[in-house]
């Protein structure tokens, strides 16, 4: 097998440890591959290092490929997602002035309750709360869009502006927002810098959210079908490597690197374990499913999940002339990953969709191997979102 250098863009978040762990555990070298990992400053830099042809592969926002078919963002370049990186991971936290706002009114951080804490935000604010996200198109938007429009919030509630991920901490201090919604670990450095404190774990919103996808150009993954799937296996086997609980002290450590995140291993295991401290009071709150890697089919490029970010997008942007919602949703590669991922153990499911919303405890359901069991996927309000096959 011929040994090639792939070069990989990705943003400093404890999710870009399948990327990272691939090429530091080697799983990229048992498939003959180097991941040349590119660090890069924002979500528009990692754009358009792959649009442009920078790199071939990318750690990326889930409705950012979506976004692109759809015409929106101004970058034209056709990408794929040929795997889902992670699932859930993000935080929704707020500054010192809502933290003591919503304390002296009796609210307790339970960090559980998407209700309740719309509630107690709409009875303090005196305007629009400002939300920092790290990127327009992207689910940190969605999970907040739709959280604020079925709650007291309110669909006019929120104002939504753009701070890259290792910025957020600083902006929040700063004043320049009042609140966030970002991955890890950056919402718990604002914790440890005590600008701020964590309100609600994106998953108490929608409980199995796609967040970061493996993208490459199109092109690229027709042009190289061998590289697409020698990457898309050895970014598997890292993401199951990381679910095995005796590899977390392991990750921690690594992802803390000063080539990497460059922020305390303690902090990284956080956000692996899903035991995180909300607020500079030491609170401790602990989220079954903060993040995911691996379990219930993390990885598969569900279609559904990709018609639901991408009627959100229209129903939000309302571009002219997009394509249709079947053909959108095919920029999650469900063709390609079955390619690829047959003979690595994958359990491969029977369908490419699923009714988002409706599974609500793990449930088997029929697959290659017959062993595969999905997680909960419902959102908090109840409903579900079921777009017909076509």
């Amino acid at each position: 097998m011929t040994r090639v250098t792939v070069p990989v863009a990705y943003m400093p978040l404890v999710d870009a440890a399948p990327l990272i762990v691939a090429q530091e555990m080697g799983f990229a070298d048992a498939e003959g591959l180097a991941l040349d990992l590119i660090a890069a400053p924002s979500w528009s830099s990692v754009r358009d290092m792959l649009a442009f042809g920078r790199v071939d592969a990318a750690h990326m926002l889930s409705p950012v490929p979506i976004a692109m078919a759809m015409g929106l963002g101004g970058v034209a370049t056709a990408l794929s997602a040929v795997s889902v990186l992670s699932v859930n991971g993000n935080v929704i936290g707020v500054g010192k002035p809502l933290e003591e706002k919503l304390r002296a009114n009796g609210f307790e951080f339970d960090f559980a309750d998407p209700v309740k804490a719309a509630r107690a935000l709409a009875e303090v604010r005196d305007r629009p709360i400002i939300f920092g996200v790290p990127f327009p198109f992207s689910m940190h938007v969605e999970l907040l869009r739709y959280w604020s429009a079925a709650t007291d919030l309110g669909p006019d509630g929120i104002v939504i502006r753009t701070v890259p991920p290792p910025l957020m901490a600083n902006a929040l201090a700063a004043g320049d927002v009042d609140a966030f919604c970002v991955g890890e670990p950056w919402g718990s450095v604002a914790v440890e810098q005590g600008s701020g404190a964590l309100l609600l774990p994106g998953a108490s919103i929608w409980s199995f959210a796609p967040e970061k996808v493996l993208a490459v150009r199109t092109a690229w993954a027709e042009t190289e079908p061998d590289l697409t799937g020698r990457l898309m296996r050895a970014v598997w086997r890292a993401g199951r490597w990381l679910a095995d609980p005796n590899a977390r002290l392991a990750a921690a450590t690594l992802l803390s690197r000063k080539s990497y995140l460059n922020v305390s291993s303690e902090l990284i295991d956080r956000a692996l374990s899903g035991d995180l401290v909300v607020s500079s009071r030491g609170e401790q709150r602990s989220v079954d499913g903060f993040l995911l890697f691996h379990e219930g089919a993390a990885n598969f490029p569900w279609r559904s999940q990709a018609k639901w970010i991408g009627q959100h997008l229209a129903d939000h942007h309302r571009p002219a002339d997009t394509p249709s919602i079947d053909a959108i949703a095919k920029v999650y590669r469900t063709d390609l990953y079955r390619m690829h991922m047959e003979g690595t153990g994958c359990d491969l499911p029977g369908a490419s969709e699923k009714v988002e919303g409706a599974i609500l405890h793990a449930t088997a359901v029929a697959s290659a191997a017959g062993s595969l069991t999905l997680l909960p996927n419902r959102f908090f309000d109840a409903r579900v979102f079921d777009f017909p096959v076509k």
